[in-house]
């Protein structure tokens, strides 16, 4: 069996590792993807990055994508589309899959496309509550549509769609016990993420009151490695300023690898985030106590309806990074962190949200579109 794996990039990546990770030892595998994490930007994407240490094969393609507002840059990008579509014919060409499996974003929907017209199967799966343009124009060439939620349900044809659930990385299924609070006498941990990418905007906002918080807390902050903007470098020389006992405090990373996470996150008393569907999957699954930040633009507000979805559930608060301040940031930290335990519980209930098997029922119906295929 021979499956080829789209990726977009970005929140995409997690459950396609997540998938990976499940297949049966006699599957080929060959993962296509970006190889910069930005357009623009030389920082190695993660997935590129995750591929290389696990011995992936990986074929970095290079597309353009509709963008929200129009520039001098998204001309380019767009231009670059119909190279994308031969880049991929000539991947798909090469490689012969029997199916291909795609988890959305700009950087699939010419391998989705390319795939159609060579008539190979293909399965795609949507991560979010409500769904991407990608796998918008992806459904119209698809087999089948896994879905991770109801609540997408109303975005694909109902004959194609099935739901799955949204996969989670194996060390996450590692059973675990509902997160409590440290001793009073201890310093909490607060764990300060952006994703794969990195977070400017949350970046920013927690240099603005960082030696506040290393007075009351410790921090392992990840970064990301935008050459843009040099977040971690600027972090890194905040960080040798500060006092000798503060600098011990704070962990600063690019990156951490995802074997890694699971560990940082359970013992985390409060996550810092964006509120990209994959992070909340994992919170919600893990019951932790999280103050989100939402991505203040993308396709229908989705990080923002993702954070207030946790909200509802009894696990988060929300910040507005486009009105939200250094000092504001601060002061909400410090209210959750003294009242944790309004939030953790709520954890066991969370959790019930959560499919654990939905890795597994992807690859079910990956293997069965290349039987449907083999038969007709």
């Amino acid at each position: 069996m021979k499956v080829l794996i789209a990726v977009g990039g970005g929140g995409h990546f997690s459950p396609a590792l997540a998938v990976i990770k499940e297949m049966p030892k006699d599957w080929d595998v060959l993962l296509v993807g970006r190889k910069h994490a930005f357009e623009g930007d030389q920082a190695l994407s993660l997935e590129y990055q995750t591929a290389q240490r696990l011995h992936l094969a990986f074929e970095a393609l290079t597309t353009g994508r509709l963008q929200r507002k129009f520039s001098g840059r998204s001309l380019l990008s767009i231009l670059k589309i119909p190279a994308g579509f031969a880049q991929a014919n000539m991947i798909l060409l090469r490689y012969k899959p029997d199916v291909v499996l795609s988890f959305g974003g700009y950087v699939a929907v010419p391998v989705v496309v390319a795939a159609a017209t060579q008539r190979i199967p293909v399965v795609i799966h949507e991560q979010t509550l409500h769904a991407g343009l990608a796998n918008k124009i992806s459904a119209k060439f698809a087999t089948k549509i896994c879905l991770s939620w109801p609540e997408s349900a109303r975005y694909f044809p109902k004959e194609k769609i099935v739901f799955t659930g949204n996969p989670l990385r194996k060390e996450f299924l590692v059973p675990a016990k509902v997160p409590s609070q440290k001793q009073a006498n201890s310093d909490k941990l607060l764990y300060i993420t952006g994703g794969s990418g990195g977070a400017h905007g949350i970046n920013v906002l927690i240099a603005g009151c960082l030696e506040k918080l290393l007075e009351k807390y410790t921090i392992i902050h990840q970064t990301g490695d935008s050459k843009r903007y040099s977040d971690f470098d600027h972090l890194k020389d905040r960080r040798s300023q500060l006092p000798e006992h503060l600098q011990k405090k704070y962990v600063l990373k690019k990156f951490i690898d995802s074997e890694d996470v699971i560990h940082v996150l359970s013992q985390a008393d409060l996550v810092i985030a964006r509120s990209g569907i994959n992070t909340v999957t994992e919170l919600l699954y893990l019951g932790k106590p999280s103050l989100f930040i939402p991505l203040p633009y993308g396709q229908q507000n989705e990080q923002a309806a993702n954070a207030a979805f946790v909200k509802k559930n009894g696990l988060a608060e929300i910040v507005n990074q486009s009105t939200a301040s250094s000092e504001r940031l601060l002061e909400t930290i410090n209210n959750m962190t003294e009242h944790l335990g309004n939030y953790t519980k709520h954890a066991l209930d969370a959790r019930q949200l959560i499919h654990t098997d939905a890795a597994e029922n992807i690859l079910k119906e990956v293997a069965y579109a290349k039987e449907k295929k083999s038969t007709t």
